[in-house]
């Protein structure tokens, strides 16, 4: 019995000493609207969706695959096709702060060609965060790579 007359005690005691919850500030910003649009729609997906919200201007791309006979052809000619959606949205490859790169049949050759065309295209200094990841297959058997990246632009 004093057992459970302590732990009853104990568990008062803890519940008495809890704060309070934080009551919601009436300072708090009004959320703001934001707008979509959607680049080059066909075949079921957009290759790029743009959010503006603000200032801030948020840009997806979807993943870009490349034409060429290898892995250096087909990621050059990617990110290729990733800078023109960008550039026709209102950034450039600076502006990207995260990538995704799926490479098909991925092993130690395949991280040199990519390490290499990425430092020789993008630089090797304010990188965005990345993820690089080998899969079995793509859609189509030809495809090597495929690219997706997520741009923030300010606008003035």
């Amino acid at each position: 019995m004093k057992q459970v007359f302590l732990s009853g005690l104990m568990a008062l005691c803890f519940c008495a000493c809890q704060e309070e919850p934080a009551k919601p500030s009436q300072n708090l910003p009004v959320p703001q609207t934001f707008e979509k649009s959607y680049v080059d729609t066909h075949n079921g997906y957009s290759e790029a969706v743009v959010i503006t919200s603000g200032n801030l201007k948020t840009i997806y791309v979807s993943g870009q695959i490349g034409d060429g006979a290898d892995l250096d052809a087909q990621m050059r000619d990617a990110l290729s096709k990733m800078e023109r959606l960008l550039k026709g949205s209102g950034a450039d490859m600076k502006d990207v702060i995260k990538m995704n790169t799926y490479i098909v049949d991925y092993g130690p050759q395949s991280l040199e060609v990519f390490r290499s065309v990425r430092k020789e295209l993008l630089g090797d200094s304010d990188m965005p965060a990345s993820t690089l990841v080998g899969v079995e297959a793509l859609a189509l058997p030809e495809w090597l790579i495929e690219i997706e990246a997520v741009a923030v632009v300010q606008i003035q």
